[in-house]
């Protein structure tokens, strides 16, 4: 019997069974749809890590303070990250590019009658070009995926220059807010207002700014801030040093762990910390690169793929299941069709052909409506949550492979105990 009369009776059969073998598909749709949408969301969820941390480059450290107890104690000991820390790591490792700086301080600030409490950032001259980098915030109304430079968010002025923070220069650069709540209006730039005991010239106003995502523009306030020079912040504002929280690019990415680790013995050298009896250094600091994050979240959005994957799995196994009891049963109902084709001739193997092409007929049909109904499904999922899915078109032939692959593997058994059976038998039953 040629494969083409096989596949020809497997329609026939199924055509008798219409709402039958719909019923039985329903199972392979629902479980094509889940792989392609668990996928969708596995990837969604990798591209949001990437996407959180894109502002770390290769070449990044970030270097943060940390106290250490002492043993039998609950007093932390161990010395702050200070800036004179990052100053020496600019100055003797040879392969730092740069350390940006940043330290934060609340303080009132005055000009004429209007007071203002404000939280004061301190930064290197390039650290609010990091800032930009990171894609938090942008100019209002910025068209999307356009190139973003310092200028394009300064509305008035400048930002302030290396040697001004070399120089611990009293200058600073408001945020819109800050800006209007102090001047009223009036062109900020010139003028002088007072932080405490010192003096401040503004020398900068920054544009009108949103948070990039839509999610966080109630909440964040990325037009009330206020800048000023670290080395200026931590002079004036702190009777001790203050701890500080680092960035180091490195110029060679290659190099990033030999960089690491003439960092780390740097700052053990500076801050007294010797190798205990048992190796394992008590650091007062931590260090951190892009590798680090990424292998962190990566593991978690891979382990959240797989449990997805496992979900979609299952829900294809029920289908299966399905296949295998409806297969079952027109076997059965069959038996005496089946009789008659091996008492004229057929082969065993022409029967099992035959039952494999329905329950592949039917698995196929219910793995091409389960690819629309994923499709649908996919845009429903990211709103569902938080925007976090993406769509991978090489899901779509995998899922429809699953799908033919369980018809075969749950059509099998019905299709062999088919052939099996005696036609002698199997007229007598009828």
């Amino acid at each position: 019997m040629s494969l083409l009369n096989s596949l020809l009776t497997a329609l026939r059969g199924i055509a008798a069974n219409r709402l039958r073998a719909g019923l039985t598909a329903l199972g392979v749709v629902i479980g094509v749809a889940s792989v392609i949408v668990m996928l969708a969301l596995g990837n969604g969820a990798r591209a949001a890590v990437d996407a959180n941390f894109s502002y770390l480059g290769a070449n990044t450290i970030m270097i943060a303070g940390r106290g250490n107890a002492d043993p039998g104690s609950d007093q932390f000991s161990g010395q702050p990250l200070v800036y004179e820390d990052g100053l020496t790591i600019r100055q003797e490792v040879d392969q730092v590019k740069l350390v940006d700086m940043s330290v934060y301080i609340s303080a009132k600030l005055r000009f004429g009658r209007n007071l203002l409490d404000a939280n004061i950032t301190g930064l290197t001259e390039d650290g609010f070009q990091r800032y930009i980098e990171s894609n938090v915030v942008q100019p209002v109304g910025w068209p999307e995926d356009e190139p973003l430079s310092l200028q394009d968010f300064i509305a008035r002025g400048r930002f302030f220059s290396a040697s001004e923070v070399t120089d611990g220069a009293q200058v600073c650069v408001l945020g819109l807010d800050t800006a209007t709540a102090l001047f009223q209006g009036e062109n900020p730039l010139g003028q002088n207002l007072r932080i405490g005991r010192i003096t401040c010239l503004v020398i900068g106003e920054l544009a009108d700014l949103e948070m990039v995502d839509p999610a966080q523009r109630y909440n964040g306030q990325p037009n009330s801030t206020f800048y000023m020079p670290i080395s200026t912040v931590v002079m004036n504002f702190y009777d001790e040093e203050p701890s500080v929280s680092m960035t180091v690019e490195v110029k060679d990415p290659s190099k990033i762990s030999q960089t690491r680790q003439e960092i780390t013995n740097m700052l053990r050298k500076r801050h007294g910390i010797v190798n205990p009896d048992n190796d394992e250094y008590m650091d007062d600091f931590t260090m951190t690169t892009r590798k680090d994050l990424l292998g962190a979240q990566q593991d978690a959005a891979r382990t959240f793929s797989i449990l997805l994957a496992t979900m979609a799995v299952v829900s294809l196994v029920v289908g299966g299941i399905g296949i295998i009891n409806v297969m079952l049963v027109s076997v059965s109902e069959r038996t005496s069709e089946i009789g008659i084709r091996l008492a004229i001739g057929a082969q065993p193997v022409d029967i099992v052909i035959q039952f494999l092409f329905e329950s592949v007929l039917i698995s196929a049909g219910g793995g091409l409506f389960g690819m629309v109904l994923g499709i649908l499904l996919v845009p429903l999922a990211a709103t569902l949550n938080g925007g976090v899915a993406l769509l991978d078109p090489g899901s779509l032939p995998l899922a429809f492979g699953v799908a033919l692959l369980t018809g075969v593997a749950f059509g099998l058994y019905p299709a062999a105990h088919a052939s099996r059976l005696n036609p002698i038998e199997a007229l007598r039953r009828d």
